[in-house]
């Protein structure tokens, strides 16, 4: 999709582009009470094995340091596994095997990394608390999200009228193909008889999923009321993000960052 096409149609979804220093950041209007970003291949931070990035990726990190007023040793970021395991950062602690981070300190950043898979910003606006998810098609089947909303309600008695949603960049529906197994654990985490998340290829038993949608829904079925789903498709938009699909792996990370207020 021609980038034009997409400012459009995210300007219509409530996404719209800053810059940091000339290089872009995806952002949404939903979401006005706690600084939060989408770092792009402009912004980049994350450089994975991209060796020729790693500079880049280093200046770019003491810039965003500088927009979200928050210490560099302060931006918490977990090593991330697929799993459905949530924490809660805490400066000077490091995390493993963790793809939700909560944060509750107004001194901490929380910054999650993806490629393709779903992420997740959530924030309760009454308790001023927030947090990153990492939705693959695993965390999404062990309903990662919905897990990281009941924790939030047992901590800090959130209500999920309070909460709001967004849903970043992820690969769109057309370009994730899945089988029958990984449909079956996805379509059991929803209560309902959506349509509209998946295309079934009769031929060769194949299933094509939206993973935002999937999340979408989760959100939904938990009483979410305000959530921004971005149409934006990582595999589609390569000038802007990062498809670990597409470049067979070979690729840096874009990142999902909060900050509370």
């Amino acid at each position: 999709m021609p980038e034009t096409d997409c400012l459009t149609l995210l300007r219509n979804k409530m996404f719209y582009f800053e810059t940091i220093n000339n290089k872009k950041i995806l952002k949404s209007d939903y979401l006005t009470r706690a600084l939060h970003l989408f770092t792009t291949r402009e912004s980049v931070v994350t450089p994975k094995n991209i060796s020729s990035l790693k500079e880049i990726c280093k200046n770019n990190l003491e810039e965003i340091v500088k927009y979200l007023n928050v210490k560099k040793e302060n931006i918490i970021t977990p090593v991330q596994t697929h799993s459905s395991n949530i924490q809660i950062a805490k400066k000077g602690h490091t995390y493993q095997d963790t793809d939700a981070l909560i944060v509750e300190d107004t001194d901490v950043a929380i910054m999650l990394n993806f490629a393709d898979c779903t992420p997740v910003i959530l924030y309760d606006e009454i308790n001023n608390v927030g947090a990153v998810i990492h939705a693959g098609w695993r965390g999404t089947a062990s309903q990662i999200v919905p897990k990281t909303i009941r924790y939030m309600l047992h901590r800090y008695s959130t209500n999920t009228k309070d909460l709001v949603a967004i849903i970043g960049p992820a690969i769109s529906i057309n370009n994730y193909e899945v089988d029958k197994n990984v449909f079956d654990k996805i379509t059991k985490t929803l209560n309902f008889a959506y349509t509209d998340y998946f295309i079934q290829d009769s031929i060769n038993g194949k299933y094509k999923i939206d993973l935002k949608t999937v999340n979408y829904h989760q959100l939904e079925e938990l009483g979410v009321l305000r959530i921004d789903k971005c149409e934006y498709c990582t595999y589609d938009s390569i000038d802007v993000f990062f498809s670990y699909r597409r470049e067979k792996g070979e690729t840096a990370r874009h990142s999902a960052l909060l900050k509370l207020n």
